[in-house]
């Protein structure tokens, strides 16, 4: 099965999947303005842990050099959602193609 007949295959998804990163920016703004932060970041921050990251990844803290931060962190959030998006798709095909 090439990737335009798996598109077909999933239309449904995505058309799931187009809406929900469209629709993101929207929940980013709600969160900010209600000042929701990471559950994580806050019980480090509680009990006074430090972060010291080993490797701080290609977009760290979902933004984009040189980018102002709402539109940065759309395109890290976009740049991971296809990568994603695109492994998942290889795994599922690669397990396809076995069972054939």
């Amino acid at each position: 099965m090439n990737f335009k007949d798996f598109v077909i295959e999933h239309k449904q998804a995505f058309l799931v999947i187009l809406v929900a990163i469209i629709l993101s920016p929207l929940f980013a703004l709600a969160a900010d303005a209600v000042g929701y932060s990471e559950p994580l970041e806050k019980s480090a921050e509680h009990l006074g842990a430090e972060e010291s990251p080993i490797y701080g990844g290609i977009l760290p803290d979902y933004s984009v050099p040189g980018i102002d931060s709402p539109i940065g962190t759309f395109l890290a959030g976009l740049v991971g959602s296809i990568v994603t998006l695109i492994i998942m798709l290889g795994v599922t095909m690669a397990i396809k193609g076995r069972r054939n």
